[in-house]
């Protein structure tokens, strides 16, 4: 234990900023089920589930067992060179879940090569040069992905991605006029913004796809009607253009389906997928279907460690610990209930700004109580005050507004209660911060 509080101390030299400068650096030594246990001895009930990942829990018994299991037959493919049972079960057990006809499989190792894969893949197939993405959508940091992420123009500086991509506002239902149907005014919105690109920038014949995440994740978890998303899929349509839904983040549970395509009733021509498919394991996938991945052959893409066979053992006892312990269906059940919560809690102080949820996949808002604008400096008080409480959330948006509440699918109501008191008690605690430094200021003016 000494050696490890040692190296500790030694991480800015030995990891790369990028890497290590995160919020909030706890050092653990375990995790399991729904908590962390740190390097200090305590126990901290984990909000985010390691971004998203862990849905079935941290280390679940059935994805332990099988991971020792597939370890004592092959560690390595590469899929291709040798072939190997859970690449091709896993395969099939996807295509069970997953919407209309997506059913072959491209793996990979992360949600940004399932990503490159998909953009990829559309100007493979359609022979044309142009992507539209969505403004505040993130699809990952490599030079292909970060040419359709918006989320913070601070991921692109000095690399001028080229990917030939244009954007388009993503749906802002707060902007809608007062008096005026919001999911009406963002769809009529959004025609005029394909109007007005496809007029001026780029015609719909030369774009090869468009990309969104069907809910904002990176950029502020903003759940967009499914009327909005729905139009996207009509345009798509009417222009020959293949239509990528980014579910990295959303997918195996976390808005309460399968995937959020299910969740809004709109199935894209191909998906990206990773995060929560094999319970914390390098896995990804870029799905689509045979008609379009038959169009994609041999030396077009390729990989060394995709479809690893352990992460595969892992994605097959995932799929069914989801399944038998209805995990899904308890995300829907754990997000109302925590939304419910959440509703209460924004009564009893000004700190808390717009709550945004589907599943649990929950965003909190968090604005300064005088002018209600975003406020990322309140938050990251608010979040080590919670930390020190011994509950660890995330954060996301723009300005680093928002808290990401991202528990494990394994949750349940006693431990939401237990991390919302905790959020409760920490925001009452900066308030009575805030109004001391008030009460000084006016003394010394």
């Amino acid at each position: 234990m000494n050696n490890w509080s040692n190296l500790v101390t030694e991480m800015p030299n030995l990891l790369a900023p990028s890497m290590a400068k995160d919020h909030p650096n706890l050092p653990v030594v375990k995790a399991e089920g729904c908590y962390y246990y740190g390097l200090d001895g305590k126990q901290y009930l984990d909000f985010t589930s390691g971004i998203a990942t862990a849905n079935t829990g941290h280390r679940h018994p059935k994805v332990v067992q099988a991971i020792k299991d597939a370890a004592d037959h092959l560690m390595h493919g590469p899929s291709g060179v040798i072939m190997y049972e859970s690449i091709l079960r896993l395969s099939k057990e996807l295509a069970h879940v997953l919407p209309g006809n997506l059913d072959c499989f491209f793996f990979a190792n992360s949600g940004t090569e399932a990503i490159e894969g998909a953009l990829k893949l559309a100007k493979h197939v359609t022979k044309r040069p142009y992507v539209i993405s969505f403004t505040g959508c993130f699809h990952g940091r490599s030079l292909g992905a970060l040419s359709v992420t918006t989320s913070k123009s601070k991921y692109r500086k000095f690399l001028q991605p080229n990917g030939l991509a244009y954007q388009v506002p993503f749906a802002d239902e707060k902007s809608a006029p007062s008096g005026v149907d919001s999911e009406t005014y963002v769809i009529e919105k959004l025609e005029k913004d394909f109007e007005t690109l496809f007029n001026h920038q780029v015609t719909p014949e030369e774009v090869a796809c468009m990309i969104v995440e069907p809910v904002l994740g990176e950029g502020g978890y903003i759940v967009p009607p499914s009327g909005w998303l729905k139009k996207i899929r009509e345009v798509c349509d009417n222009h020959g253009i293949l239509l990528i839904f980014d579910e990295v983040q959303t997918g195996f549970g976390r808005t309460g389906e399968w995937f959020a395509a299910q969740t809004f009733g709109v199935t894209p021509d191909i998906m990206a997928i990773a995060k929560g498919i094999a319970s914390g394991l390098p896995l990804s996938a870029t799905v689509a279907s045979k008609e379009l991945m038959q169009q994609w052959p041999l030396g077009s893409h390729g990989t060394t460690f995709g479809g690893n066979p352990i992460a595969c053992e892992a994605a097959l006892a995932t799929i069914e610990v989801l399944t038998k312990e209805k995990l899904i269906e308890n995300s829907k059940n754990m997000g109302n209930y925590a939304c419910a919560k959440l509703k209460e809690l924004q009564e009893r102080t000004p700190l808390i700004g717009s709550i945004r949820a589907v599943g649990l996949m929950i965003g909190i808002e968090i604005i300064d109580p005088f002018t209600g604008k975003p406020d990322g400096q309140a938050l990251m008080n608010i979040l080590d005050k919670c930390l020190e409480k011994g509950v660890l959330f995330y954060l996301c948006g723009n300005h680093g507004e928002v808290i990401r509440m991202i528990p494990p699918l394994t949750i349940n109501q006693e431990q939401i209660d237990q991390g919302l008191a905790v959020l409760e008690e920490s925001l009452t605690e900066y308030m009575v911060e805030v109004h001391a430094q008030l009460s000084e200021n006016y003394q010394n003016a």
